[in-house]
């Protein structure tokens, strides 16, 4: 018996395999990953005519309609008083007596935003104002 391949076969390298095989492996992925997308946080300000042009430092704290904190842009977890406290103090930083900006969405829930009120003043931080938009429409120009 001769087991040896006769010299003159060349070996044969067999792609159609290779190709079912990475056509799979595409399909699998293309599945199973996924997209995420970035958000930005909406939230609809209450009216209001004033301006405020202080340029003191400021800490911005923002609620949205189901009653969420964000502060800098960082989502609270959990909002009790003690979270929000230490992440108050967190975002001031060395500064005593920021000015606490409240961006509140015109149907946050009264209590959220008292809480901000009630946690600010229990910190000290004596300046205290709420973030508005310009009226729009025909009462806006009086």
């Amino acid at each position: 018996m001769n087991f040896r391949p006769s010299p003159d076969e060349e070996p044969e390298i067999n792609l159609i395999p290779l190709i079912d095989v990475l056509l799979m492996a595409l399909i699998f992925l293309i599945v199973t990953t996924s997209f995420s997308t970035e958000s930005q946080l909406r939230i609809r300000l209450p009216e209001a005519s004033a301006e405020v042009k202080e340029n003191l430092p400021s800490l911005r704290v923002t609620i949205d309609a189901k009653g969420q904190y964000y502060i800098a842009d960082q989502q609270l977890l959990n909002a009790t008083p003690e979270v929000l406290r230490s992440a108050l103090m967190r975002a001031a930083g060395g500064n005593k007596d920021p000015v606490v900006v409240i961006n509140a969405d015109a149907k946050t829930p009264h209590e959220a935003v008292i809480r901000v009120m009630d946690t600010a003043r229990r910190l000290g931080f004596t300046h205290l104002t709420f973030a508005t938009q310009q009226p729009s429409g025909p009462a806006a120009r009086e």
